[in-house]
């Protein structure tokens, strides 16, 4: 594919993605905060101060270019923090109003049991008393988002890998997850996205379709790849879907981090898993359910440029 700047007029992927949303198809990226998309999705003199390029000035501000290309992103940041006031309005007021985002709920709710990381202090290694708390959730996270209405379209509970002392099989699982679903507040769209490869099973999806919740199709390293996930016809378990390319089926995180940093090309490309997402994107078309695809650097070394490729013999 020739090395052409994204952003240069007449923004081809922009119009085709603005195209894309027009119909309920929202494709973007996890975070957005990447020199490597320098030249390509952001115009370097916007962030120039005295001459020299201002990292805080890009951080600020990159996301009302980001906005100028994609109409959706994924929020990874949310996963570690409950944010506060000051922060939703700094983050919404830097976003242009048309601009969807799905956000990480806080790992508060979704970890069973805090890792022995240093990071966690005096709590790592220990129960997590929040975990699948409906109430701490809609107080901390929910509410204060009450402000900014569909511009927060997505939540996705994240779940890592659980160890067979956490819960020894699925139904120990769907257990501690149905009374959690059942006490959310009704309206936001709401997506479970699991690490376990074991639990795509029936109960599982039918557990998500009760209570119209998504499940997240995901490419992550011990996860059945793209391909095979979005062909279970019981996985489209609400009336929108969820997908987020992260890795290649195998590959370690630290290995892609260190592969594919700064982000700035495509260097290992996973044709399967783009022609899973084409066929997505046309059943969602077809079907008029809404779907929000969102791609991480990590899953072939530069998202734009995976997202130009999936979506460049689409037709909206």
């Amino acid at each position: 594919m020739p090395n052409l700047s994204l952003f240069e007029e007449p923004r081809p992927l922009a119009a085709k993605l603005k195209r894309l949303a027009e119909r309920g198809i929202f494709i973007g990226t996890s975070s957005w905060k990447y020199e490597g998309w320098l030249g390509q999705i952001y115009s370097p003199e916007r962030y120039f101060t005295r001459g020299k390029f201002s990292q805080k000035k890009f951080d600020d501000t990159c996301l009302e270019e980001y906005g100028e290309t994609f109409p959706a992103v994924c929020g990874d940041f949310s996963f570690y923090q409950f944010p506060s006031d000051e922060y939703w309005r700094k983050l919404f007021g830097s976003a242009p109003a048309t601009l969807q985002f799905a956000f990480k709920v806080p790992e508060e709710i979704t970890v069973k049991k805090w890792p022995t990381h240093a990071r966690y202090g005096r709590r790592a290694g220990l129960e997590n008393e929040n975990f699948l708390n409906p109430e701490v959730f809609t107080k901390l996270f929910l509410e204060p988002l009450t402000p900014y209405g569909k511009r927060a379209a997505v939540f996705i509970f994240e779940f890592g890998t659980f160890a067979k002392s956490a819960f020894p099989s699925v139904h120990e699982f769907l257990a501690a997850l149905e009374p959690f679903l059942a006490a959310l507040p009704r309206g936001p769209r709401y997506s479970v996205e699991i690490r376990n490869a074991e639990y795509l099973c029936p109960e599982y999806f039918a557990l998500l379709r009760k209570y119209e919740t998504a499940h997240v199709f995901n490419g992550w390293t011990r996860m059945p790849d793209l391909p095979a996930q979005t062909k279970i016809e019981a996985a489209y378990t609400a009336g929108f879907t969820v997908t987020r390319a992260l890795l290649r089926r195998g590959r370690a995180y630290e290995e892609a981090v260190q592969s594919f940093s700064p982000y700035n090309e495509t260097k290992d490309p996973v044709p399967e898993s783009r022609e899973a997402l084409r066929e997505l994107i046309q059943r969602s078309l077809g079907s008029r359910r809404p779907a929000y695809i969102f791609v991480n650097n990590r899953f072939e070394g530069n998202a734009p440029r995976t997202i130009e490729a999936i979506v460049e013999d689409i037709e909206p």
